[in-house]
């Protein structure tokens, strides 16, 4: 007998159809996986979710329930450590959001360190992965901009932030629906031995539209909302490629569309990395009709994020103390000051940066970068007299040291 926490709670089935598929350049194939995939095969159609009433047992319910005030109070954390009128709490905001983005990139095996994130940001460095996780930072941006009304149009535009930074990616395709058919897992040629054929191009756009009238509803646990839309957004899989990053940034934009969190961004991709396995299994158990498992995933990402959140949020607020120590006696309206705030979000800065964030003028900038060098607040890193960049270590080593600690959750 199945216990209350493993209890299915239903939603309706993919269902298939059939289609035909012809390699569309053969002449690059072998003969034998020409022949492979030329013929019939089974492309999804996702079932309508926008009237979907959730049963869910009281166990279930009682996991949402706590994983959602682990979330609101991580939220109101983030606010009591800084005060809500903090210049840091956006920059801090900043970094949670680029915490979340090189997460949700690793589901998909872009690796990069907060260090190579960081000098992406200001043109420094030249790791693409880095380059490719700054598009990620680009749609999670867009996605909380985006929050007020999420649409069609909103989530075209997180694709557009997205996919603007991948390399070789198709500027046509780019914030655009897929035109054509996609599919996960095995097949070169075609979609016949694939682990997963999406629904075929044409249904696309009403799909779409289903989930965003879903997402709309007011009556639904929010993360139980967050954690169906996000599936339901997977199994349409409605571009060409990064569809995972998108669905992931627009489950940021659900929590922030109601409420849950308002001041600060959620790491949830950084539970979901904790077991990648668990979380592609989810999806699948979802495309068979039992929404359970995602559900469960979602909520236990809440409380890692939650959790592993505070502990950064922490973390940094006492760099943040450590640093205005060491400027004990520099003038209330030095530049050093309007700087401080920004490293927390960007702890890695040169003259050029500042310039365009802060809107300092260049000789302004150099005098404020030297006197937080000469307090050891930053440290050049260059050794050079052009080009020359500044870097928070401590900043650094929070955020190396907050990656490390999902990397020993996850058995890595």
């Amino acid at each position: 007998m199945a216990t209350p926490a493993s209890s299915p709670i239903p939603i309706d089935a993919v269902t298939y159809e059939i289609f035909d598929w012809a390699p569309r350049a053969p002449q690059i194939h072998s003969r034998a996986e020409v022949e492979r995939q030329t013929g019939a095969y089974d492309a999804a159609v996702t079932p309508a979710i926008a009237a979907w009433s959730p049963v869910i047992s009281s166990e279930d319910s009682a996991d949402v329930e706590d994983a959602t005030r682990q979330l609101v109070e991580f939220d109101h954390h983030a606010q009591r450590k800084l005060g809500t009128g903090n210049p840091a709490l956006g920059p801090m905001t900043a970094i949670l959001l680029r915490t979340e983005s090189a997460s949700s990139s690793q589901i998909e095996q872009l690796t990069t360190s907060a260090k190579q994130l960081a000098l992406a940001e200001i043109d420094e460095g030249d790791k693409a992965n880095a380059l490719t996780v700054v598009g990620n930072v680009r749609a999670m941006e867009a996605a909380l901009q985006l929050a007020d009304d999420i649409s069609e149009n909103s989530i075209l535009a997180m694709h557009k932030a997205l996919m603007l930074h991948q390399t070789g990616f198709p500027p046509e395709d780019v914030g655009r629906f897929r035109n054509e058919q996609v599919w996960i897992g095995k097949g070169e040629a075609g979609p016949r031995v694939a682990d997963f054929v999406a629904p075929h191009q044409g249904r696309v756009p009403g799909a779409i539209g289903d989930l965003v009238r879903f997402v709309k509803r007011q009556d639904v646990p929010v993360l139980v909302q967050v954690a169906v839309a996000h599936a339901q957004f997977e199994t349409i899989h409605p571009f060409p490629d990064g569809n995972g990053r998108t669905g992931r940034a627009l489950a940021q934009s659900i929590l922030r569309n109601k409420g849950l969190v308002g001041s600060t961004a959620v790491p949830i991709s950084a539970g979901l990395l904790v077991d990648v396995p668990r979380y592609f299994d989810a999806l699948t158990s979802f495309r068979d009709g039992d929404a359970g498992p995602i559900i469960r995933a979602f909520a236990g990402a809440s409380r890692i994020a939650a959790a592993t959140g505070t502990e950064l949020v922490d973390d940094l607020v006492e760099q943040l103390d450590e640093s205005r120590a060491k400027m004990t006696g520099i003038r209330a309206d030095a530049a050093a000051w309007k700087i401080l705030p920004t490293l927390v979000g960007q702890p890695a800065v040169n003259v050029k940066y500042l310039k365009s964030a802060l809107g300092l003028g260049e000789m302004t900038a150099l005098r404020a970068l030297d006197s937080l060098t000469e307090r050891e607040v930053l440290t050049e890193t260059t050794g050079k007299s052009r080009g020359r960049v500044w870097q928070h270590r401590g900043i650094f080593e929070a955020l190396d040291a907050y990656a490390s600690v999902i990397r020993r959750m996850s058995g890595r």
